[in-house]
């Protein structure tokens, strides 16, 4: 069964960019040959809320997977294992999607209602068209 993770992780920020670039096609690599699509953001380097293994500030990566929960085991054994990651995170997004989608169908079922239902009023200072006679 596929799902929807998103994968947030912090890499040191002293982090070549050609290496950076290689271990994100490492990563994605590894979800394509496991059967799952993914994508990435690079957010670039930001100050951390807190200090990490004593850094300040780090680079995020946002990796989009779709694919089954092996996938991402997979994945976060990698992360665990690779020394210039400092912190990662990963969140199922699936479910909120789907709660999103329903409810944008509730209101869009109640504007349909709410719009059939009210009358047409002309607007003020216009008078209303004269029937045939």
């Amino acid at each position: 069964m596929n799902r929807s993770y998103e994968l947030m992780f912090i890499v040191r920020p002293d982090m070549v960019d050609d290496d950076l670039n290689k271990l994100i096609s490492t990563l994605e690599s590894s979800v394509t040959s496991a059967g799952g699509t993914a994508k990435t953001e690079i957010w670039g380097k930001r100050r951390l809320a807190y200090t990490v293994r004593r850094f300040n500030e780090g680079i995020f990566v946002l990796l989009i997977v779709e694919g089954s929960g092996a996938i991402v085991h997979e994945l976060e054994r990698r992360l665990r294992v690779t020394e210039p990651v400092i912190k990662f995170i990963t969140v199922r997004t699936d479910e909120e999607l789907k709660r999103l989608e329903k409810i944008k169908k509730i209101r869009e079922s109640r504007k349909k209602t709410s719009t059939a239902a009210a009358p047409m009023t002309p607007e003020p200072g216009t008078e209303p068209a004269a029937a045939p006679v």
